[in-house]
């Protein structure tokens, strides 16, 4: 069960983050759980290390941060993905 939790809250994160994140990211859903999930553990452990509460907590710094960590993983896949290969 908390599988699909991770993944429900990986999609909600990935979504707000696409959405707060101007400019086209041709991404699916799956994709775009995968940014939510890698987002949240990203922004998840800074948010906790900062704020001082357990990582496995639901709190308000850890649904913030997850937020940020999925727009900084975006971020830096649009710029890796914007570098072509040739002259």
């Amino acid at each position: 069960m908390a599988i699909l939790a991770w993944i429900v809250f990986g999609l909600i994160v990935g979504l707000i983050a696409r959405a707060l994140l101007p400019g086209p990211q041709p991404m699916g859903l799956v994709t775009t759980t995968l940014l939510g999930v890698a987002g949240s553990l990203l922004g998840g452990i800074v948010g906790s290390l900062l704020s001082g509460y357990p990582v496995t907590g639901m709190h308000g710094a850890g649904w913030i941060g997850s937020v940020i960590g999925a727009i900084v993983v975006l971020i830096l896949v649009g710029s890796v993905g914007r570098r072509g290969v040739g002259p």
